[in-house]
Formats: structure tokens, C-alpha cells, sequence
């Protein structure tokens, strides 16, 4: 059992990276995974040549079926979908295990909202192949079809996604700077300093699933966001805190209401300026996060 699950535990951030990226959440990519061990400890483990391609098998075909199941979802949605947020770095430490800024721009949520105009093959096929570099071979078997049809998929993916894939920043040290900037603005209410920070056609999006209040189409216009903000910031209560963070390895930071998240944006910077703001309040989406971090960091 120890060696079984010792087998295991090495690929178990690859099986947690190829389902988040394919489902979009924190919580159930982790219960994906669980599946997926479940079904290892009941697999004959002797018989089994190739433990990672068995469990990236497996992973793979739970998320595709869970990703359809999904998409039925999400078409009744109430307001703006976005992903669960993860955070990347939390006090120079990563929430799940691996690199943090390994492949940072395929789990960015901009990205992740771009994926979900894939079928759930094409995801896969897409996923594995240009993100983590699956020879093809290798994914036919994973999806159940044949390497012809995989190239295919594959390539028209990439050119749908080429179109429209974001290209962000990612120093650090500067995006932590301009979101400090931008907090501090809208906490001040300085409505030329939000302006000057914000591109001409920034776009807000808020994901609340018709849980809790949450502005429901997309806001655009760097005028209209810096005054949707500082209302925003008007209505805080004293038990309210803000702390920046690296979410979905973006620049980004969260809002606490005494000791519970009940707020994560994620900024898209391009050039120098916020180009995006991505903001998740829906309780749900936020609760693997409360549970992860904890109140005290």
C-alpha cells in the first residue's frame, strides 16, 4: 500500500495541472484526482507497465466527462463565469505542489475562460499536447482516437486559441507595485490616479453565480470601472482588509471580511496598465481557498 501510493504521490501535481486547466476549479480537479487514486488502489498495480500513462488516462477521461457535464451548467449561469481562483504563491510558498511559474500563462484565468470555447476533446487534445508536451501517440490512446484525428483537433484548437490568447506581463515586483497603486486609489477615491492606471478600454468582469450581488454583464471603460471601484471601496465595512497575492499567477489580491476570503481579483496588466479585472465573489469559488490558506495569512 505505502509503495502503491508512494507511486502515486509523484505524479499527483501532474494529474491536479491537467484537470484544473480542463475544469476550470480548484475543488473539483482535487476530486478528480481522489477519483483517480481510488481507482489505482484498485487496479491490479502489478499489471501496470506505465503508472503515469495510466493515471493521466484516467484523470483525463473523468475531466472530459466532467467538463461536458459542466458545460450544460454553465450555459444557465447567472452573470460572468469565471474560474476558481487558485493562488500561486502564498508567503513564498506554493498551495500546490510544483513550480509556480512553470507554464504561468496557461493557468491565468483569462486563459482558462479562452479554453472554455473548446469542446471537451479538443481541451484535452489541446491541453496535453501543446501545455504538457503528451507526444501524440500517447494522447490518442488517453482520449480513445486516432492520432490522425488528435492532430487535427489539436491544430485547429491552436489557432482558435492563438487568436485569442491574452499576453501578459510577469514581473512581479512591478505588478505588485501597480496593485498597491490601485488599491490604495480606490481606498482614497482618487479617480485620476484609477484612470491613469487603467487602459482606455479596461474590462471588469464579477463572478457572484446569482450567490451573492455582483454586477452581472462585463463593465468596459477605464471611467466606468475606476468610479465602479471606488463605490466599491465606499461600501467596506471595518472589518474588511485587503492583501495582495499572485493569483493564478497574476497579479491580484484578496479581500477579507473579518477572517473569511469573500473576495479574489485577478489583474491582467499589459504594457504597464490594467488591461482586465477579473473578480470571483461567489462564495462557493472561494471556499477551497478559506479552507486552504487559513485566516491568520
Amino acid at each position: 500500500m505505502a509503495a502503491q501510493l508512494d507511486s502515486f504521490e509523484q505524479y499527483r501535481y501532474l494529474l491536479f495541472s491537467i484537470a484544473y486547466r480542463m475544469v476550470g476549479s480548484a475543488m473539483d480537479a482535487e476530486d478528480l484526482v481522489q477519483d483517480a487514486y481510488l481507482r489505482w488502489q484498485s487496479a491490479a498495480t502489478e499489471e501496470i507497465d506505465n503508472p503515469k500513462a495510466f493515471l493521466t488516462t484516467v484523470v483525463t477521461r473523468l475531466a472530459i466527462d466532467h467538463y461536458r457535464s459542466a458545460r450544460v451548467q454553465r450555459e444557465q449561469y447567472v452573470g460572468s463565469w469565471l474560474p476558481e481562483p487558485i493562488l500561486t504563491d502564498v508567503n513564498k510558498r506554493v498551495i500546490h505542489d510544483g513550480d509556480p511559474v512553470a507554464l504561468a500563462d496557461t493557468v491565468s484565468m483569462a486563459f482558462l475562460v479562452l479554453l472554455e470555447t473548446l469542446s471537451p476533446a479538443q481541451r484535452a487534445v489541446f491541453l496535453l499536447r501543446d501545455v504538457f508536451d503528451f507526444p501524440y501517440r500517447d494522447i490518442a490512446a488517453i482520449v480513445d482516437q486516432s492520432e490522425p484525428s488528435c492532430r487535427q483537433m489539436a491544430s485547429r484548437a491552436r489557432a482558435h486559441i492563438r487568436a485569442g490568447r491574452p499576453r501578459f506581463e510577469v514581473a512581479r515586483d512591478e505588478h505588485e507595485a501597480l496593485t498597491r497603486r490601485f488599491l490604495q486609489s480606490c481606498a482614497t477615491g482618487d479617480l485620476d490616479a484609477l484612470m491613469a492606471m487603467l487602459a482606455p478600454e479596461v474590462t471588469s468582469w464579477a463572478d457572484g453565480g446569482g450567490v451573492v450581488s455582483a454586477i452581472r454583464q462585463p463593465m468596459l471603460g477605464a471611467g466606468r470601472v475606476a468610479r465602479l471601484f471606488v463605490q466599491l471601496w465606499r461600501q467596506a465595512t471595518p472589518a474588511m482588509r485587503w492583501r495582495i497575492l499572485q493569483v493564478n499567477n497574476q497579479p491580484g489580491f484578496a479581500i477579507y471580511d473579518g477572517d473569511t476570503i469573500i473576495t479574489v481579483v485577478a489583474l491582467d496588466v499589459v504594457d504597464g496598465l490594467i488591461a482586465g479585472i477579473r473578480a470571483v465573489v461567489n462564495p462557493t469559488k472561494l471556499r477551497h481557498l478559506n479552507r486552504t490558506i487559513g485566516a491568520g495569512q
